[in-house]
């Protein structure tokens, strides 16, 4: 029987008593924790999350360090070099049981009593609020003046912008 269970963010196809590594967990070694299942497989494949909820059980073994990665920035012609390295922080775990998972019982249905002409029907909604009268909205502010258009004879030519002239000094320079 096989799960496909999502860890840290990523999915994962896992058995029973497989080891794996996964993103850094906040779980303690040797503590136990049930995974998001989005599916498992075998004699038939079960993927409704009601059925799935707890059928997978998964104990932390250890935490540990990734291999080192050394990150190389180059760019020619300039003599810009620059090194940086990155360990990851991992969690290795073990699959220790797979299977169904136990379904929570259902209380027993209640048994509805029909309404008859002595018993009125009780109200379930409370009376409804009056309402109140819609507050009237502010008087909105005046426009301000039109602005003259080009066009208009009404108004005032605007006086042209001129560049002064170099005055002849005469004395040749």
């Amino acid at each position: 029987m096989y799960a496909v269970i999502k860890v840290g963010g990523k999915q994962y196809r896992v058995e029973q008593g497989q080891k794996l590594l996964v993103d850094r967990q906040a779980h303690a070694p040797g503590e136990s924790f049930t995974p998001d299942v989005l599916m498992t497989g075998g004699d038939e494949v079960v993927t409704d999350r009601g059925k799935l909820a707890g059928s997978v059980s998964v104990e932390v073994v250890e935490h540990l360090r990734g291999e080192k990665i050394k990150v190389f920035h180059f760019k020619p012609k300039r003599g810009f070099k620059k090194t940086r390295g990155h360990r990851s922080e991992l969690t290795r775990i073990a699959v220790s049981s797979i299977g169904a998972a136990p379904r929570p019982r259902r209380a027993p249905a209640r048994v509805a009593v029909a309404e008859t002409a002595e018993q009125p029907a009780a109200e379930t909604k409370p009376a409804a609020k009056p309402r109140t009268a819609a507050k009237p909205k502010p008087a909105a502010r005046p426009k301000a003046a039109a602005k003259p258009k080009a066009g208009d004879a009404d108004a005032a030519p605007r006086p042209r912008r001129t560049r002064a002239k170099k005055e002849d000094t005469g004395d040749g320079a």
